[in-house]
């Protein structure tokens, strides 16, 4: 079989941008165990991904008319018009201050950088406060905790890791490599999974199935099909088997959505970052926290096209 030079290229690229990221996760890391730094670095890379979609999203459309507008330079106020619209579309708001290019901007000036990022989390769930998203938005921020001694022993200390943190992610060129088609920050997002899974052994596991693994398991799971109704994982860890029906398939072709249940509260807000990082909308995924065995939350939903799990191996199967 004849290889692809641009099937190469985008592999040399994405092996690139994995050791990038790998490296600038260990320098920040410093002393502390990765495994409990990593909800640093993947919830602020999931905060830096969310800004730049919600931005995206407005200035591709305002472009049209204005080629000049960019919404990360609007007034606070100026934005307010939009908020509605964005929350029914994207699933929360951001307010122009709070993304994350202008908090970036500002952070080596700000002496409480904690205090303005917990604000802007707790702001980003509040605003899908009584709308379809809430249950798929709430407590995504949960396990960043910017308030933490594992941040530092000080105030002044763990203000300027967090610091650090924004200036590593931000100056990260994720988007020089969307030129190759890389799905660069679900990409990123899955290799750290994946490297901080095989670096912490055996807790790692229980939360992360390998991509080769799941690719396959989907594949034998579709059977030759070419597109689902709803695919279900009972015991879905960070989602990467879910994920797999929507890059074999494509989105579309999964057309009620992606179903799962977690039982450890941490992997099931990584599954629902994962989500969002992979451009699957909020009205499209339906990962709800719970143990499956003891009590189910998708026993009376329609039946499923596919089904596929990798439940831990530390699992308990009696009641």
């Amino acid at each position: 079989m004849e290889n692809n030079p641009n099937n190469n290229q985008a592999s040399l690229e994405r092996n690139e941008l994995h050791n990038t990221i790998w490296k600038v996760a260990n320098e920040l890391r410093g002393s502390v165990d990765g495994w409990d730094f990593k909800q640093y670095v993947l919830g602020i890379l999931f905060y830096r991904y969310i800004s730049e979609n919600m931005a995206n999203h407005h200035n591709e459309y305002e472009r049209k008319l204005d080629p000049n507008f960019d919404y990360a330079s609007l007034s606070d106020e100026e934005a307010e018009i939009v908020r509605k619209s964005t929350i029914e579309e994207k699933g929360f708001f951001i307010p122009p201050s709070a993304l994350f290019c202008n908090v970036l901007k500002n952070a080596p000036n700000n002496e409480d950088l904690n205090v303005t990022l917990q604000n802007i989390f707790n702001e980003i769930e509040k605003s899908s406060l009584g709308t379809p998203s809430e249950e798929n938005v709430k407590g995504l921020f949960a396990d960043l905790d910017v308030n933490s001694n594992k941040l530092g022993s000080s105030h002044k200390n763990r203000v300027e890791k967090l610091t650090k943190i924004l200036e590593a992610i931000g100056n990260m060129q994720l988007g020089d490599y969307l030129k190759s088609g890389i799905d660069v920050f679900g990409d990123a997002y899955e290799y750290l999974m994946a490297m901080y899974a095989s670096n912490a052994g055996k807790s790692g596991g229980e939360f992360f199935t390998p991509q080769e693994v799941s690719e396959l398991l989907a594949k034998i799971t579709l059977h030759g099909q070419e597109s689902v109704n709803k695919v279900y994982d009972p015991c879905c860890g960070s989602g990467s088997l879910l994920l797999q029906f929507s890059k074999v398939l494509g989105d579309k072709n999964v057309s009620k959505g992606y179903f799962g249940q977690e039982i450890n509260l941490t992997t099931y807000n990584l599954c629902r970052i994962n989500m969002f990082l992979h451009d699957i909308n909020y009205s499209k995924f339906h990962i709800v926290h719970g143990d499956t065995l003891l009590d189910p939350k998708h026993e009376d939903d329609e039946p499923f096209d596919a089904i596929v799990s990798n439940p831990s191996k530390r699992m308990s199967l009696t009641a």
